[in-house]
């Protein structure tokens, strides 16, 4: 089994660096696609030399056109795109691997991630749930950080980024996924990091705009039953034991430490993002 992951890349040399090393040490076959568009921070210094990735530079028209350009080149099994700013934790495209080969059905796998801080301390854990379709217009239930798909999800049934959406791509794509009844599936690993650096793309304007935009598709009925819905998606996680941590610890690759994994021990975890609430 071959993991293609993609990460779309402007600007963001730094965390570049660390994206990449955390894709090369997971010990599974494997490439990894950089779709840079055309970087004047330095990136094109040194990522052509970069041995470890396939990097392509070349104008794109959004993040979410550079995935797609990815996925169109990518000739692995399993599919996922990796932010500069996100990470893979150690062994986990072999969780995936091992999800997907005892669950043959499962076309989607949605997995969790950790959220730091721009120094890689901790913020909270993410568990990931399958997507209500109430609920998704209030609560989004995934960080895109640890999504994997069959190749099958982009060769088949050709449900691509809707390019239209500069920064609710990930939004529009997971309602596509659930309009053509895509099977998807969850593991409670935590495969993934997510660095809230507090200039992340969702919470800049156009992504407001384009929230008030999507705000005008949803149902009248379900609109009106907002609170309703917002009360039992966190019933589904209580449920679902998100809120029910244990102690534990994560290795990932810092500014402070682009070429060894720190480990960062987590004696009280939450799955609470307070300042995203």
């Amino acid at each position: 089994m071959k993991f293609s992951i993609i990460t779309p890349s402007f600007r963001n040399s730094a965390w570049l660096k660390l994206c990449i090393a955390s894709v090369a040490d997971q010990g599974v076959e494997l490439e990894h696609l950089v779709q840079d568009s055309c970087s004047d921070d330095g990136t094109g210094d040194w990522l052509p030399h970069e041995a470890r990735v396939k990097a392509f530079f070349e104008k794109d028209s959004g993040m979410y056109d550079a995935v797609n350009r990815g996925y169109r080149r990518a000739t692995g099994d399993i599919l996922a795109y990796l932010n500069c700013d996100e990470q893979y934790l150690p062994g986990a495209l072999k969780t995936v691997q091992d999800y997907f080969e005892q669950n043959p059905h499962v076309e989607v796998l949605l997995a969790g991630s950790i959220v730091t801080d721009g120094d890689g301390k901790y913020i909270c854990h993410r568990h990931s749930m399958v997507p209500n379709p109430r609920h998704i217009w209030f609560k989004f239930p995934i960080l895109t950080s640890a999504i994997f798909i069959r190749r099958k999800v982009i060769s088949e049934r050709q449900i691509f980024f809707d390019t239209k959406w500069r920064d609710l791509g990930d939004f529009h794509w997971i309602l596509a996924l659930m309009k053509n009844n895509v099977p998807m599936g969850v593991s409670n690993e935590f495969t993934s990091s997510f660095a809230d650096t507090g200039e992340n793309m969702n919470l800049k304007p156009n992504a407001q705009r384009e929230m008030a935009e999507t705000r005008k598709m949803i149902p009248g009925w379900i609109k009106f039953l907002k609170p309703l819905w917002i009360v039992s998606h966190r019933l589904r996680r209580a449920a679902h034991g998100h809120f029910a941590l244990k102690a534990t610890s994560y290795a990932i690759y810092t500014k402070a430490s682009p070429n060894q994994r720190v480990t960062i021990d987590v004696p009280k975890p939450t799955a609470v993002w307070w300042n995203r609430m």
